[in-house]
């Protein structure tokens, strides 16, 4: 504990020093500079009341108090929004919700829309892009989106029952996380009717999939997000890294990097410590998105294949981790049953998938293998 806090105290005096160095350097101030990220490590923190306040106003979002689908409808203009496919741009897009309010009464709520993703967002990879959706604040009271500012909605690739069943996965995949721990995304499961807004005529129903806003992250877990690149093992929090890092191993996810912030989210608590958070699952092995690949660096044959991208300990001080994953083990596999729509074929595979990465465990040796003897690595 006191080698992590001392740890911990100069990794924030290092990125101070850096703060103040670069703000000293004599040079001319650039017009309308960003914030530097750096500066949210010494931002005063909220009393314990205020963030045990905000921790249960993120618990108890009504988007996330039901894990049943919900029916809503959505209108732009789709011929516009799915031709935005610049990573880079910034295009948004007026639109309408319809969903149901109190009473069962159907609101409407003025949205503003974008295209967002990298990989989902190409031409040769989906027919439609992944979609955020930003909501006023003082409309959406009264309906699941109340206390929403903004959403990631997943949306199926492109037609057809295959990609329907991809989503599903990948929503079985956040499941299994928050089956792991609580710090990790929830998701919630709708049935989208999209309109054409020239028309106002339907093009289509499909499901799609929400995921909690970053900051209700952190804020249930009684922290902020922070933006620090090229952080190492080391400088974050052991027992929320392992179970990640194992859960990654899981479901045969290498598409991450903590030390460039790719598809993970970190979390800084009063303590000073920081906790990674994965999201964007959908080029595990479990999911086998037909556009999904491994890097070419890691040198495996498909995503199929499971690599532990993790810091090699030693068997004491895994064990308990592997503990947790052995005890949820009857959870684990029993959650694909409880995913609505999954297919027998996708729940199969679901199972048999996971139950290949409880045998790589079963055994002392098995684990010493894969999570001891591995090569030894500060950062990934």
């Amino acid at each position: 504990m006191i080698a992590n806090e001392r740890r911990r105290g100069v990794l924030v005096a290092v990125l101070l020093a850096a703060v103040f160095s670069a703000a000293t350097a004599g040079q001319s101030p650039a017009p309308a500079p960003k914030k530097n990220p750096l500066l949210k490590l010494i931002e005063p923190w909220p009393t314990p009341e205020v963030l045990a306040q905000r921790r249960v106003s993120s618990e108890t979002l009504p988007l996330f108090s039901s894990k049943e689908p919900f029916a809503f409808t959505l209108t732009t203009d789709f011929k516009a929004l799915n031709k935005d496919r610049n990573p880079e741009s910034t295009k948004r897009f007026p639109g309408e919700v319809r969903v149901a309010g109190e009473g069962g009464t159907e609101v409407t709520v003025p949205v503003q829309l974008s295209a967002r993703g990298h990989v989902r967002r190409m031409v040769r990879t989906c027919d439609y892009v992944p979609i955020r959706i930003e909501f006023p604040k003082k409309v959406v009271g009264g309906t699941i989106f109340a206390r929403q500012e903004a959403l990631k909605l997943v949306v199926q690739c492109a037609k057809g029952g295959d990609f329907e069943q991809y989503l599903l996965r990948e929503y079985l995949a956040y499941g299994l996380s928050n089956v792991i721990t609580h710090k990790s995304y929830r998701a919630r499961l709708a049935k989208v009717t999209y309109v054409d807004q020239a028309t106002g005529q339907p093009t289509g129903t499909r499901l799609g999939m929400f995921i909690e806003d970053d900051g209700d992250v952190a804020r249930r877990m009684e922290g902020r997000i922070v933006k620090l690149p090229r952080l190492l093992f080391k400088d974050l929090d052991i027992d929320t890294l392992m179970p990640m890092m194992i859960f990654q191993y899981m479901i045969g996810n290498t598409d991450f990097s903590i030390y460039a912030l790719h598809n993970v989210r970190l979390v800084q608590r009063p303590d000073k410590s920081i906790h990674p958070v994965p999201y964007d699952l959908d080029f595990s092995g479990l999911v086998h998105a037909p556009y999904a690949s491994p890097d070419r660096a890691l040198m495996l044959p498909s995503v199929r294949e499971r690599m532990y991208r993790g810091p090699c300990r030693r068997e004491e001080q895994i064990d308990p981790y592997i503990a947790n994953f052995v005890a949820k083990k009857k959870i684990l596999l029993d959650l694909p049953d409880a995913v609505p729509g999954l297919d027998k074929s996708s729940r199969d595979d679901a199972k048999s998938y996971l139950e290949g990465f409880f045998s790589a465990i079963k055994t002392t040796k098995d684990a010493k293998r894969v999570f001891v003897d591995c090569a030894v690595k500060s950062t990934m």
